[in-house]
């Protein structure tokens, strides 16, 4: 069951990595994964709300992932 939930989770996160890069991209259209990882450096994405949000998504994500794998 837990490894049926962190697949589920894993596949989740991987299609929310994609959609934060894809609203990166449209904001600054050569950006890196790498990049991504520090939006503070690009002022665009620190004040973009969609991408604010779509990041925020992820970290939860990702958090959720982190505490179901302290629990096995």
């Amino acid at each position: 069951m837990q490894a049926d939930i962190e697949k589920v989770l894993e596949d989740l996160i991987a299609y929310q990595q994609k959609r934060v890069m894809k609203e990166a991209e449209s904001i600054i259209p050569n950006i890196t994964a790498e990049d991504v990882l520090q939006p503070f450096d690009y002022p665009e994405l620190e004040m973009s709300p969609t991408f604010r949000y779509e990041e925020g998504v992820l970290a939860g994500m990702l958090a959720a992932q982190t505490a179901l794998r302290s629990k096995v």
